[in-house]
């Protein structure tokens, strides 16, 4: 009999049902929403139990039978001894968090170690002053054009990732999009960003809504969306951010490495566009000529990428007829190619 028992306990633990069993292990989840500095309707509890996203985040892990969900508007509470419960953090926070630096290079090793980070929204508006946070998520709040009352027009920009299955290959959405300074295309996958011909705010260069990044053996996720109350409740938005949790579970794969020439494309492509049109040109041809050039050159993509983000960051109002020659000067340089 126990040679029997043995057989079937083997038997079943290399059938498929072993993988299933596996599966459906429950991770855990600490969802941080303290804001230090501007707090969002979607964190803000309002004398109820959890606030919008809380609601959300708990739902799709309850749904999904996936993850528990702890939620705290005390960041404090990320301490080495709490790490080790954990198998997810989640931001969705503003401001200088009370994290101290010995606990956040803690969180950074468990990073590391192999377990999950995943931001919403805010996550890059926070600890905007300490580099080893905006170094690690990639981004630093630098204002919103796309107000929370816009319609953008989402472009998938990396169509056969993963994490890009719940949207199409273009889609609209109304919410808060930010722009960041600290972004650097060379240390991350991005997977979304605007298209910037379909949107009624313009500006010329390009805008990432979503990437992904390891760390060490560890994975983490940024999704730009999240400012409305009403995006929580978008079903697709709740896919988006149950595969982008998958994603850095690693129980969905799909490539981590760096793709900046689909940020330099787009910059070219977004300065391009814009300008074009302010100029009178045609734009949809100079734009489609700047966008082969930078993948076809990622050097000289790199470069133009570099140059419209200092004409982006510059203070145009300063010295108008030098921000003019320079933007003729980039629309030139394009225009050659």
């Amino acid at each position: 009999m126990k040679l029997i028992a043995r057989a079937f306990a083997l038997l079943l633990l290399l059938s498929p049902l072993a993988g299933a069993v596996q599966d459906k292990k429950k991770y855990k989840m600490l969802y941080i929403t303290q804001s230090k500095g501007f707090k969002h309707g979607s964190v803000d509890r309002k004398d109820k139990p959890l606030a919008p996203s809380e609601v959300s985040v708990t739902e799709i892990g309850s749904s999904s039978g996936l993850f528990e969900v702890e939620c705290t508007q005390d960041a404090s509470v990320l301490t080495p001894e709490k790490l080790k419960d954990l198998d997810i953090v989640m931001f969705y926070t503003t401001g200088e968090l009370p994290i101290s630096k010995e606990n956040f290079a803690a969180f950074e090793e468990w990073l590391k170690a192999g377990h999950a980070m995943i931001g919403a929204h805010s996550a890059t508006d926070t600890f905007g002053r300490f580099q080893p946070y905006w170094s690690l998520i990639n981004g630093t709040f630098d204002g919103h054009p796309w107000g929370s009352g816009e319609n953008v027009t989402v472009a998938v920009q990396e169509p056969t990732h993963v994490v890009a299955k719940p949207w199409p290959a273009e889609f609209q959405i109304k919410d808060e999009i930010y722009q960041y300074q600290h972004y650097d295309p060379k240390s991350v996958r991005v997977i979304y960003g605007l298209n910037m011909a379909k949107c009624k705010t313009k500006q010329p260069y390009h805008v990432p809504i979503c990437w992904v990044r390891e760390s060490g053996k560890g994975r983490l996720f940024y999704t730009n969306l999240g400012h409305n109350e009403g995006t929580w409740t978008n079903p697709q938005f709740k896919e988006h951010l149950l595969t982008g949790i998958r994603w850095a579970l690693k129980l969905e794969e799909g490539p981590a490495a760096p793709n900046p020439e689909v940020s330099y494309a787009e910059q070219a492509k977004a300065f391009a566009w814009v300008i074009g049109t302010e100029k009178g040109k045609n734009a949809d041809e100079l734009a489609s000529k700047a966008e082969k050039a930078a993948k076809g050159d990622p050097e000289w993509g790199a470069k133009l990428y570099d140059d419209i983000d200092k004409f982006r960051r510059s203070d145009k109002k300063k010295d108008p007829e030098k921000s003019n020659a320079e933007k003729d000067r980039i629309l030139g340089e394009i225009e050659k190619k």
